[in-house]
């Protein structure tokens, strides 16, 4: 079973991200299980959500507290909470901040951070710093977990017209962002 945390603040997306990344692991022929966690939360108040896949059936109901992989949608939260508590070993994070925006976190050797201008990349493509999409593309290159083109099938499904173009070129955006840094 692989365990997917996402941090972000009310209103951003998370919810979306995460039913777009369980929607792509289905699509793959995955048993995914993506849920929010938030209290009486209101716009702009931290919360998290949630992914497990696995190739049967998902029935742990929990949140997640030892994630394979992080993505946070909102770099701020990392000063008042521990993104990274958890990450397992061989663990992947990315992280929605300019280069240079942020310190990198102290991290071990066998685990990656990526830091990916996400909310840039859908302000040029989306019109709105909504950088959601992009971090799957992105994430679908930092993990290799899934393809990018089981991503754009996510998002078609999802979103329609104008928007729905401007997702996929984020998403698109996001992942060859990656790929760049890792040649």
């Amino acid at each position: 079973m692989k365990d997917i945390r996402i941090h972000a603040r009310a209103g951003q997306g998370a919810i979306t991200t995460a039913a777009l990344l369980g929607y792509a692991y289905f699509l793959k022929g995955m048993y995914p299980y993506a849920f929010p966690h938030f209290g009486a939360a209101r716009m702009g108040a931290p919360m998290n959500a949630f992914v497990r896949v696995d190739a049967v059936p998902v029935r742990l109901r929990s949140q997640v507290y030892e994630p394979d992989y992080v993505i946070i949608v909102d770099a701020t939260l990392m000063r008042g909470f521990n993104c990274f508590a958890g990450l397992k070993e061989k663990g992947v994070a990315l992280i929605n901040a300019k280069d240079g925006e942020i310190e990198k976190p102290r991290i071990k050797a066998s685990q990656k951070v990526f830091v990916v201008p996400a909310s840039d990349i859908a302000l040029k493509t989306i019109g709105r710093p909504l950088g959601n999409t992009a971090l799957l593309g992105a994430f679908a290159a930092a993990t290799e977990e899934i393809d990018l083109n089981t991503i754009l099938d996510a998002i078609n499904k999802r979103f329609v017209g104008k928007y729905q173009e401007a997702n996929i070129q984020a998403a698109k955006q996001g992942y060859e962002f990656i790929k760049n840094i890792k040649r």
